[in-house]
């Protein structure tokens, strides 16, 4: 009995377009979701497809595309309300300088936990595309069950760290003593006669104070003895307060310029700051 040639060349051919088509799915999958995970890419290729593959050969192949797994930026959500107040204050200020920044004391009120679930998400994107849409995630920015502090800072200087010391805080707690912190401030500013700059609502990232809060963490974080309860992480927030270069805050102080230009180019969008 004769046999027929076998077709080396479809044969060949075969994995190419297996391949092609295992690429094409796990890269949309990818694209379409940015935060499934590697092993979810593989589950749903496997049942596709049929044919099983290895959460490593996930991210191996995405990567190999351009894809990379990176935490998202996280901003606050922002409306159109939002962005059009962000914009007609960055054009109001527009024509500050660098000199008229430089009176300004830019203070406000962050939070540290000892937990960092927030920080282990990722999302596959492409190198240079963190500041993307549809690499952002929105997040309001005061969770429950975290620790308050208030300072200020400006050029030669910075204010004490404030720390609400007792217990967690609560929305009754941040309207008790972060408001009424503000509200005594407040008091005092204007006892001499000093004018406060009205802020757009939901721009943290207007303010040079948060790139301090995230060197803050930073330090924090990085501590030979990082703290493992509330106590130690006070007093470490008060002693990497303390020791931030003086010449960090000022050149965040000086970005302000950058900042406002930054934010009218994108129509009152986050700015990558």
């Amino acid at each position: 009995m004769m046999h027929q040639p076998r077709n080396l060349t479809n044969q060949r051919m075969e994995p190419q377009k297996s391949y092609r088509r295992f690429e094409k799915l796990t890269a949309g999958k990818a694209k379409r979701n940015r935060r499934t995970t590697a092993q979810q890419v593989a589950n749903q290729f496997l049942a596709a497809s049929g044919k099983q593959i290895s959460r490593k050969t996930v991210a191996k192949r995405l990567r190999g595309g351009g894809l990379y797994a990176r935490r998202p930026v996280v901003f606050v959500p922002l409306t159109r309300q939002h962005r059009t107040a962000r914009l007609q204050w960055c054009r109001e200020h527009l024509n500050w300088t660098e000199q008229d920044w430089a009176c300004v004391l830019f203070s406000d009120e962050s939070m540290f936990s000892l937990s960092s679930d927030c920080r282990r998400q990722l999302i596959w994107r492409e190198s240079g595309t963190a500041y993307r849409p549809e690499n952002i995630q929105e997040k309001d920015r005061y969770p429950t069950c975290s620790i308050m502090v208030w300072a200020g800072i400006m050029i030669n200087g910075r204010t004490r760290l404030h720390v609400v010391a007792n217990g967690t805080m609560t929305g009754r707690r941040y309207i008790d003593e972060i408001y009424f912190l503000m509200f005594v401030f407040s008091d005092c500013l204007d006892s001499e006669g000093i004018q406060r700059l009205v802020w757009p609502a939901h721009s943290p990232d207007l303010n040079p104070i948060e790139n301090e809060w995230d060197a803050l963490g930073r330090q924090v974080a990085g501590r030979n003895y990082p703290p493992t309860n509330k106590n130690t992480l006070i007093r470490a927030l008060t002693e990497e307060w303390d020791k931030l270069l003086q010449q960090l805050l000022d050149n965040v102080v000086q970005s302000m310029v950058r900042r406002l230009e930054c934010c009218i180019t994108l129509h009152g969008g986050h700015i990558p700051y």
